[in-house]
């Protein structure tokens, strides 16, 4: 986040409050966008990866996709 090459967060719901308050203020420092949606381990599926709770988008193009989407946008496939 620091170099600005984070362009959207997703942080999983069954996180702890203490990183989901953490992501939520540096969200606000470095204006970049915030979703808190499903859960660590599909979260983890869905990268390859195991107790992954924080996801950090760098490409611009998903970022818009997935943040159109969590608001209700087109439904891709």
């Amino acid at each position: 986040m620091k170099k600005n090459k984070v362009k959207l967060i997703i942080v999983a719901e069954d996180s702890s409050d203490r990183t989901k308050d953490k992501f939520n203020k540096l969200s606000e420092s470095y204006n970049v966008p915030i979703i808190i949606d499903g859960d660590i381990e599909v979260l983890s599926k869905a990268i390859g990866k195991s107790n992954k709770a924080i996801l950090g988008i760098e490409d611009i193009n998903l970022s818009k996709e997935i943040q159109k989407i969590n608001n209700g946008g087109e439904i891709i496939g």
